[in-house]
């Protein structure tokens, strides 16, 4: 990828767009993965995405699907915009020695990865809740059963309620819940995905220097960002159930990733680290091909 001059601000701000513009676009089906990853042996309530899409729906109306979605949007600005910016930051000083090789690529990525995650961890952990606070209701009244006794059914919290809540139990250290899980997570995925990304976007530039096609930035995003989700997933379930804060009576518990590990597979076997990774290739293969296509056309490039 032949970086283009393109100040630090223009690059921050093109990036929050293309998270603002990719969120929008599928934030229906990361909320299908949230709860796909959620669900429990014996708690199982949706069979597949396409289930789980039309049981929001009829329980919790259009609107439904985009529960938590308004944390989402808030915070994927910075989130994205430290992300890419972050990326090319990193390939720019790595870059200054000589060439740039697929290791300098994979530790600008590592950068990247890592710092994003002062905005990754909160944002998904509130997001978490309003998007599996559907599923807790619904199992309610649909499977009785998976109830604690004695519990009451409340209002669902907003995100201003939940964050309130973690910061007076737990102070600020409760919306880092997961952190570990996050970065295990982000930057693997970081590592797998940008220099993919680079890589792929290379192969359809017009010339030596000359930029790639807006099409093939798109179709890159899309295979790398696939192909990096799909890759990280297990540590993506991990981290899922690490930040549900409620559960039904019959769902386990986790204290950490080691005994979240060891629960999963002694209670549902290796392929419970897999599920929700078509909803969260489905994601992120047009979050990041609309990601990269706005940040680099974004209306804030410098000419």
């Amino acid at each position: 990828m032949a970086d283009k001059q393109i100040s630090l601000p223009a690059k921050l701000i093109n990036g929050g767009i293309a998270g603002l513009i990719g969120v929008t676009c599928v934030f229906p089906i990361d909320l299908a993965k949230t709860r796909l990853q959620n669900q429990q042996n014996g708690s199982r309530l949706y069979t597949s995405m396409s289930d789980c899409l039309i049981k929001t729906i009829r329980s919790e109306g259009y609107f439904g699907m985009y529960r938590g979605a308004a944390v989402n949007l808030t915070l994927v600005t910075p989130e994205k915009a430290i992300k890419l910016a972050a990326n090319d930051f990193f390939r720019h000083h790595l870059s200054k020695d000589g060439k740039l090789t697929l290791v300098k690529e994979m530790l600008a990525g590592c950068g990247a990865g890592t710092c994003q995650v002062i905005v990754t961890t909160p944002m998904e952990m509130l997001k978490i809740q309003l998007q599996d606070a559907g599923r807790i209701a619904a199992q309610r009244k649909l499977m009785p059963e998976t109830v604690a006794a004695g519990t009451v059914e409340t209002k669902s919290p907003t995100a201003m309620q939940l964050t309130r809540e973690l910061l007076r139990e737990k102070g600020i250290a409760g919306l880092y819940k997961g952190l570990g899980a996050t970065l295990l997570r982000d930057v693997p995925f970081s590592i797998i995905y940008f220099p993919l990304f680079a890589n792929l976007n290379n192969l359809g530039k017009r010339g030596v220097e000359g930029p790639a096609p807006f099409y093939v930035s798109f179709i890159s995003g899309c295979l790398a960002g696939s192909t990096a989700a799909v890759a990280v997933n297990p540590v993506d379930v991990i981290k899922t159930r690490l930040q549900s804060l409620t559960r039904g009576s019959t769902e386990d518990t986790y204290s950490g990733v080691t005994d979240c590990i060891r629960k999963i597979l002694r209670n549902e076997g290796p392929s419970a680290f897999l599920k929700g990774a078509y909803c969260r290739a489905l994601v992120i293969a047009p979050l990041f091909g609309i990601a990269q296509v706005v940040y680099f056309l974004g209306p804030f490039n410098d000419s």
